[in-house]
């Protein structure tokens, strides 16, 4: 495993104080690509994650998901040192990053302002729910409510369900991709000589930048996409159908996988069917399509027609379960499961950065997900405190600091 400094972020400093997902997820996209990344905790709870269940031993899985190659400091962000702890770690920084409500850090005791006055390449990157400014920007920001806000619940699920949330946090992970990209903008920027910047995003930002052709459908023609199901909305046959064994993505995009189609379920004949004919009578007749469709698919399962549809050109695929796909062996090829070593787990399998960067060949996660203050003394005394002065913010529970005996962050395989 590769000690970072190949890395494009190597040098890099990150002052991390998001919690939940989606700021955490951006400052793990960064410490993936080569940045220290301090990501400074409360004492008493540590990041809200790590009550979230489920739990492995002590450990939540959902603070395990999002928190690789980080080093944790705990902090009682109430004393009266935090600020000046605080304001030490932001300065000895390229990058702070938060996703608390607007105008929070000015009353932490790092008013941006100030910051960049005192540090003017310092990038500072906001999370918000809504946006630091507007009618809304109040308001505390949540995966699903951003998701029904921003209109992405309307065109998920089919109509017998109703509307329906992704299955994946998927406003918490875009946003903090979003900010990760926007900072690497920033950086690059001041590499070539300019100053710092503010970059900010919201969860509402990132879901309507991902409405895609149905956001542009209503923009440019007015047309309110409805909920499709597992149908493409614009194209025929393109979604799910039932074989043998159960189900199975299929899709015949353009006319001469229409004709192949017709012909591997031995029904040619309905090549020149007037409802069937071009892609706009086949969205017309779904349903009827549907149907004709699934009357042939139950000769064969799903591995088998998977077989046939890939052999003549036609995309399709199985449903798998994140069971199967994890274990699938593409996966395992491109390396998007890796193991490692965790201080109380022993090894850990987690999921991988999916990028694959040639200069990085052997993995990304260097750290483990970090215990609450398992970096605490480490990180004081690069800021510049003395060993007395570490006793003493442990004394008055300052900070929190966790003892780690065993070498705990070092990579020990990688599949």
């Amino acid at each position: 495993m590769s000690d970072g400094t190949n890395l494009p972020l190597a040098g890099m400093r990150v002052l991390d104080l998001t919690r939940a997902l989606s700021g955490p997820f951006c400052t793990a996209i960064l410490g993936d690509l080569g940045a220290d990344v301090m990501k400074v905790e409360s004492a008493a709870t540590g990041d809200m994650s790590r009550t979230w269940g489920p739990f492995v031993g002590e450990e939540s899985t959902f603070y395990l998901s999002a928190n690789r190659n980080k080093r944790s400091m705990a902090l009682d962000f109430r004393s009266p040192q935090a600020p000046e702890i605080l304001k030490r770690m932001a300065l000895s920084s390229d990058v702070v990053v938060e996703n608390f409500k607007p105008d929070t850090l000015k009353k932490m005791g790092l008013d941006p302002d100030l910051l960049r006055l005192e540090k003017p390449g310092l990038i500072i990157a906001s999370i918000s729910g809504y946006g630091s400014s507007g009618p809304l920007s109040s308001r505390p920001g949540f995966d699903q409510i951003a998701q029904g806000h921003a209109g992405f619940m309307s065109v998920t699920g089919a109509e017998e369900t109703g509307p329906a949330r992704v299955g994946v946090p998927i406003g918490d992970m875009t946003a903090g991709m979003w900010l990760a990209i926007g900072i690497l903008s920033a950086w690059i920027s001041r590499q070539r000589g300019g100053p710092g910047q503010f970059v900010e995003t919201s969860l509402l930002s990132s879901l309507v930048g991902l409405l895609g052709v149905q956001g542009q459908r209503y923009l440019s023609l007015g047309q309110v996409a409805t909920r499709t199901g597992n149908a493409h909305p614009v194209i025929a046959p393109y979604g799910t159908f039932h074989t043998a064994d159960g189900l199975m993505n299929i899709c015949v995009a353009t006319q001469d996988m229409w004709q192949k189609f017709c012909g591997i379920i031995n029904r040619p004949e309905i090549e020149l069917d007037s409802r069937f004919c071009r892609n706009h009578d086949r969205v017309a007749h779904r349903e009827e399509l549907r149907e004709l469709i699934e009357a042939e698919l139950v000769r064969h399962n799903r591995q088998e027609w998977t077989e046939m549809f890939l052999d003549i050109g036609i995309p399709a695929g199985p449903i798998n379960t994140v069971s199967d796909a994890l274990e699938d062996l593409q996966v395992g090829h491109l390396g998007l499961v890796e193991t490692h070593s965790h201080p109380t787990l022993g090894e850990l399998r987690q999921l991988s950065n999916p990028l694959n960067l040639e200069t990085n060949s052997t993995g990304w996660i260097r750290r483990s997900p970090p215990l609450l203050g398992q970096h605490s003394r480490e990180l004081l005394a690069e800021l510049g405190f003395s060993r007395d002065d570490i006793a003493g913010f442990e004394i008055n529970d300052v900070v929190r600091a966790t003892s780690v005996t065993t070498g705990s962050d070092q990579v020990v395989k990688a599949k």
